[in-house]
């Protein structure tokens, strides 16, 4: 199973982006990285690794994993998680990067936690409508999740069921329009098959 961990930095990422992609496209990216460090700040992903490595690591998947080339989508990916995760805004983003880059994030951010509602039920509603979302923003989604659990031992060993079940349920379906993201879905499944037992 190919694990994608070797964009730590921009400084990382730029050559090879410079070697895939347009020189555009790379001067989107990088203003895109550079707005993410900003609002994502000294945060820290579980592991204790800086939030910018999980969002190097995304870009990664997509770019040199499924190949994919669409500027907006690799912003988007870049800027999954500011609307989750920081006070920025998807009107903010809209803002910077357009409106059809919002409305990706937009359809990756999960909603509030009504008062009185479960959590989980919200997050797991959330996560079946990405059913019904565009091509564009499942790409968002599969490589995010590639990043968060092609290495589970990085996680605590409960939060490694949880995970392992969350992506078994409602994002290994959406793989399945995705040949690449198939594969490695499946090669990551086999690898994890003992957390099924």
């Amino acid at each position: 199973m190919k694990t994608f961990t070797g964009w730590k930095t921009w400084a990382d990422a730029e050559e090879p982006l410079g070697a895939a992609l347009p020189a555009g496209t790379v001067a989107r990216l990088r203003e895109a990285v550079a707005f993410a460090a900003e609002q994502h700040g000294a945060q820290q992903r579980p592991t204790g690794a800086p939030y910018l490595e999980h969002l190097l690591e995304a870009l990664e998947v997509a770019v040199t994993g499924a190949g994919v080339t669409d500027p907006d989508v690799l912003v988007a990916i870049v800027l999954h998680d500011v609307a989750d995760d920081t006070p920025c805004t998807v009107e903010q983003v809209a803002a910077r990067f357009g409106g059809h880059v919002a409305e990706l994030v937009r359809w990756v951010t999960k909603p509030e936690t009504p008062e009185g509602e479960d959590k989980a039920a919200v997050k797991a509603a959330h996560l079946a409508s990405l059913a019904g979302a565009p091509r564009e923003a499942v790409l968002v989604k599969l490589a995010d999740r590639v990043s968060n659990v092609q290495e589970l031992e990085r996680m605590p060993a409960d939060c490694q069921r949880r995970y392992h079940r969350e992506t078994l349920t409602h994002i290994v379906p959406l793989a399945e329009r995705e040949p690449w993201f198939a594969g490695w879905y499946a090669d990551w499944r086999h690898r994890w098959r003992a957390l099924e037992a």
